[in-house]
């Protein structure tokens, strides 16, 4: 029988893989490897010993990761790439090779799916083989049919006489239905947390691909493609009763669904909603939005079957700014957005963005200043980074804004580091808007009265009380 470990390999505590924009948050929030899940959970059905640990979560380190490869001596080991890791990724396949030498390492995830051969020229051979883009099957059939790697399946990239092979492009799985729920059983699901969500938290991904042009977001540019692909709501309510049956904590906590834009398709998520309230389920759960999806019924709806809380990319207060970036946004959509999210008692937690194109301190300001008068429940602010495969990385590559392109420097002692920098607009003006703003906002005295009485439970005052000290351990390493 063929052994399979599918690993989130050690890098820097806390370092957060699955999130657009790989880092140690600010949150200090920790996702579960869901793709990983997946492709797990498809090598499972195929009836090999397959496992996923997530060695992050566990606070393991490469010395460990070489105790498992020894232990367990795979066949097949998948590791997973951010552009902030890929250095240290590699360094993973190479502990991998070392200990385990027959052991046929194939790496997944954007970076590799951005830069196939740019990667597979600098792992020297230890890296075997790459999946491109949406990897379930194309893992399944890599184990399959290897070493027949040039007969096998496409969305592939190796090395062939010490050049890069690429086997088409990036694959989408048409048919969600067909795929398994995520191995979950896999994990220690506590583990996971985001102080913005109820504790515990669980990913559900209902749908994949964004139709939406927005030049800086890495997941549908690197790995699902512009086109919203649906499950069926039947089978995505089918998965929500599977955990809370193999993860009964959940109905304490909430789901999160990680969809692009869960709003996009008004008439779907009415259905799913409707699924939900058929069965009974009892149970909380947010999603990610957009602004110019504002549905009055489908909020509403929503909101009956369960709906906390909307995740929504405003990004920025200036019009200059979000059409530089493609986003497609008007101010008045994100304005509309909050009055009908109000209506229907949704809350709403605001993501920003500084120093996208164009940036500047007065239009930096603006976001600010919109920020804060939008009545967000919750928000964050993040430095705009160009990650390979984004349209913002070939501008910013092309324009010569890219301070670095040493992915090592993607990151600094972990945390997200600006390597962006404009003529009147710099990475360090960039990383004092965004930690203005986040004082601006926590810091005002109603919303921590707010936060101290807007208290559900015991597991609700322990995600806040930890996420307060995650948000102080990060002003306090900017402040070293």
């Amino acid at each position: 029988m063929k052994k399979i470990l599918f690993l989130n390999e050690p890098f820097v505590k806390d370092f957060c893989r699955t999130q657009r924009w790989a880092a140690r948050t600010r949150g200090r929030v920790l996702r579960a490897p869901d793709w990983l899940c997946y492709a797990a959970a498809v090598a499972k059905r195929e009836g090999w010993d397959a496992r996923v640990y997530d060695l992050v979560a566990e606070n393991k380190t490469k010395k460990d990761l070489a105790e498992l490869i020894r232990g367990q001596k795979p066949d097949f080991v998948v590791l997973d790439s951010t552009t902030p890791s890929i250095h240290s990724d590699i360094d993973c396949a190479r502990i991998v090779k070392r200990e385990c030498p027959s052991a046929v390492v194939i790496m997944v995830g954007p970076h590799v799916s951005a830069v196939p051969e740019q990667v597979l020229r600098a792992a020297e051979g230890f890296v075997d083989v790459i999946a491109l883009g949406e990897y379930e099957y194309t893992v399944r059939d890599i184990i399959s049919t290897y070493p027949d790697i040039d007969q096998g399946p496409e969305g592939v990239a190796y090395l062939k006489n010490g050049q890069g092979v690429v086997r088409a492009q990036c694959h989408f799985i048409e048919d969600l239905d067909s795929l398994p729920f995520p191995a979950w059983q896999d994990l220690n699901l506590f583990k996971y947390f985001d102080g913005g969500k109820l504790y515990p938290y669980v990913d559900v991904i209902s749908g994949r691909g964004c139709p939406f042009q927005c030049s800086f977001c890495l997941w549908p540019q690197a790995m699902h493609g512009r086109k919203y692909r649906l499950r069926s709501p039947a089978n995505v309510v089918d998965e929500l009763a599977w955990v809370i049956d193999i993860f009964p904590r959940i109905k304490k906590g909430e789901f999160f669904f990680e969809d692009d834009t869960f709003t996009v398709n008004a008439p779907r998520a009415v259905k799913i909603c409707e699924e939900i309230l058929r069965r009974n389920l009892s149970i909380t759960f947010s999603v990610n939005s957009r602004a110019d999806t504002s549905d009055e019924g489908m909020f509403k709806m929503m909101k009956t079957a369960g709906c906390r809380e909307l995740l929504v990319g405003f990004e920025s207060g200036s019009q200059h700014i979000l059409d530089n970036s493609k986003k497609g946004l008007a101010i008045a959509d994100s304005v509309r957005f909050m009055e009908a999210a109000r209506k229907a008692k949704l809350k709403v937690h605001g993501c920003f963005v500084i120093g996208l194109p164009g940036e500047t301190e007065e239009t930096a300001e603006q976001t600010i200043k919109f920020a804060m008068e939008l009545g967000c429940a919750t928000l964050q602010f993040s430095a705009a980074i160009p990650f390979p495969g984004t349209d913002f990385y070939r501008e910013c590559k092309k324009r010569g804004y890219l301070k670095t392109e040493d992915y090592t420097r993607w990151l600094n002692s972990g945390e997200q580091s600006s390597i962006v920098a404009y003529e009147d607009f710099t990475g360090l003006d960039m990383d004092r808007f965004v930690d203005k703003g986040l004082k601006q906002f926590y810091f005002r005295p109603f919303f921590m009265l707010q936060f101290i009485l807007d208290t559900r439970s015991f597991s609700d005052l322990y995600r806040k009380v930890r996420g307060a000290k995650n948000f102080i351990s990060y002003l306090l390493s900017r402040s070293n």
